[in-house]
């Protein structure tokens, strides 16, 4: 029965919501139904770390139907739709009143000040790219494939394995599959990232806890493996573990009993663990930070997943399958890809691997707004490139790559020092706000005024673009 739920919540609750904000695309899973807010503050569900953000922005309201609300926030929050009238398509913008809500349709775009929201539909782990969900995973180069083979038959035995790898590598995408090969199948597949949790709230997710076991804990709550019954558990970065988790869990592992917090009697389980990590816990063993006896328990056998820059045959494909997805999700026809574009992605390293892929695919489909995907649609980081010694042969020469641009950035750069799509925007916006100056006689309260824009904010891009705060009664050039 458990199993039972856990598969109607992961239907009711399959979307997540794409944030686009500091040149950096996050992804934050939402629930099935309730409230998700929005904000620049770190007490808010989903953290926006933008200036033209709100402290409260707007809530999310998860349905049926699906709508948001702004909360007074500065920069207001619009919604941007397509409307088809005959042969011609017009972009709308809506903004919704202060405290009344707007319904939002899955892949609509909504602006928070000047960042960018998309409600996507979510499949598979956060390390699976579209195209690796509950299908079949995409697999085509040759060690890839030797991989995979071995797993199918791994996945019939009860053995426990550990995915090793580099974060965004497909560990997870790996995890389900053997799970879906196995003779587990039509359990439950239960997921818990390790490192995401404190040690009191990982011992309670993870083992359960009684009623009275500790302030909140109001009624009893079975934890992940007992949820797992008949099923598989795996423990993602399973390195992070603190060392009294680690002894628990090599007492389950070796007893196949599990004890709530605040428990007198342990309760038997029938789970089988897989396990995943970036580390290298050969090292870590060493080093005293994890138990000898627990990482032989849970290395029954070891699997290595290459890193995406070791399997350029799979980039074009899992980017296709990236934008197809994406395009539909926010109704738009699947773009092509420019030869020079496909180049430019097979020369990249990918140090975040199929995760970073994602990531520069989904922005390039919403800042492209056409139907072929260009290299300035990327915004790479040159440096990030494999050096030609390690690039496939056939891939583009430097000219036909995108220009530098970090990844990381959180402020724009100036727009002298940036290049194509990027430089382009950069420019556009630093000639507003000195056009803006120059009409308000080099005050800025007034500038930022006139661009709907707060002052902190409006300094901030001073600082960014280069631009000397101008003296009271003096205009800027």
């Amino acid at each position: 029965m458990a199993a039972a739920k856990s598969t109607r919540n992961d239907v009711q609750g399959a979307l997540e919501l794409a944030v686009f904000a500091g040149g950096r695309v996050t992804r934050h899973p939402l629930p099935a139904e309730g409230r998700v807010s929005l904000g620049r503050s770190p007490e808010n569900d989903v953290p926006i770390d933008d200036s033209s953000v709100s402290r409260r922005h707007a809530i999310i309201h998860l349905g049926p139907p699906i709508a948001i609300e702004d909360l007074g926030s500065a920069n207001g929050t619009r919604l941007r739709r397509e409307r088809s009238a005959g042969p011609t398509t017009k972009l709308l913008e809506l903004q919704p009143e202060q405290g009344k809500t707007m319904e939002l349709s899955v892949g609509d775009a909504v602006n928070l000040g000047s960042t960018l929201i998309v409600i996507l539909p979510r499949e598979g782990a956060a390390s699976a790219a579209p195209g690796q969900g509950p299908g079949q995973p995409i697999v085509l180069d040759p060690a890839m494939e030797r991989l995979y083979a071995l797993a199918e038959r791994v996945a019939g035995a009860p053995i426990t394995v550990i995915l090793l790898g580099e974060t965004g590598a497909g560990k997870e995408v790996l995890a389900e599959h053997i799970h879906r090969r196995s003779p587990r199948a039509q359990g439950p597949f239960v997921r818990l990232n390790c490192a995401a949790l404190s040690e009191s709230l990982l011992e309670s997710e993870l083992f359960g806890h009684e009623r009275g076991a500790f302030t909140s804990a109001v009624q009893a709550k079975p934890g992940l493996l007992e949820t797992a019954e008949k099923g598989t558990v795996l423990l993602d970065e399973v390195g992070e573990l603190p060392p009294s988790i680690q002894v628990k869990l090599l007492r389950v592992l070796e007893e196949r009993k599990v004890m709530r917090v605040g428990g007198l009697s342990p309760r038997p389980i029938d789970v089988r663990f897989l396990s995943a990590t970036n580390r290298d816990l050969a090292a870590e063993v060493k080093r005293g930070a994890f138990r000898e006896d627990l990482f032989f328990r849970l290395n029954g056998i070891a699997l290595t997943i290459p890193p995406l820059r070791a399997r350029i045959a799979e980039i074009a494909p899992l980017a296709r399958a990236i934008a197809d997805r994406t395009a539909s999700a926010v109704g738009r026809p699947a773009p092509a890809f420019a030869p020079e574009t496909l180049a430019a992605l097979e020369a990249h390293r990918w140090p975040g691997n199929i995760r970073e892929l994602r990531n520069v695919i989904e922005r390039a489909v919403v800042l492209s707004g056409g139907d072929t995907l260009l290299p300035e649609h990327l915004l790479l980081d040159a440096a990030a490139a494999l050096p030609p010694s390690e690039a496939r042969p056939a891939a583009a020469p430097a000219e036909a790559r995108p220009a530098a641009v970090p990844a990381e950035a959180t402020a724009p750069p100036p727009a002298e020092g940036g290049g194509g799509l990027r430089g382009e925007l950069d420019a556009i916006e630093r000639r507003r706000i000195v056009d803006a100056l120059e009409q308000c006689a080099g005050n800025q309260t007034q500038a930022a005024a006139l661009l709907g824009m707060p002052r902190r904010t409006f300094v901030a891009r001073l600082s960014a673009y280069g631009i000397p705060r101008p003296r009271k009664g003096k205009a800027t050039r």
